[in-house]
């Protein structure tokens, strides 16, 4: 990657990213995708620190789990993120899609979010 593209990738997650801020009540729910694996987590920035994460590694220790397309196991991702969000008594989030675009895996996880009781 060149130069030039990575500054054009921070300066379009920091455009996004300015202007969301997490808390406890509401976390900030950030996304990381590689080519290979998608990486969700809940983070309280008042705090500076990581509530909760899931990602495809925590997806693989479930009982009944087949591997699927990209995008079905994001929004499984999804699901279980929320999950452990609504089982410590977290209703809402604030979605933070970094410098990807709203589509593909990161549309599927944000589905999967409000498909599992999560307000986005």
């Amino acid at each position: 990657m060149t130069n030039i593209n990575l500054d054009r990738k921070l300066r379009r997650k920091r455009r996004i990213s300015t202007n969301i801020r997490g808390t406890i009540v509401r976390p900030r729910i950030s996304v990381f995708r590689s080519n290979r694996y998608v990486y969700a987590q809940a983070i309280d920035d008042e705090t500076r620190k990581t509530l909760f994460f899931f990602s495809n590694f925590d997806l693989k220790k479930e009982v009944n789990f087949k591997k699927g397309k990209k995008n079905d196991d994001s929004k499984k991702i999804g699901i279980g993120l929320a999950k452990k969000l609504i089982e410590n008594k977290i209703k809402s989030g604030v979605f933070d899609r970094g410098s990807y675009a709203y589509n593909g895996r990161v549309k599927s996880l944000a589905e999967g979010l409000r498909e599992g009781g999560l307000k986005i």
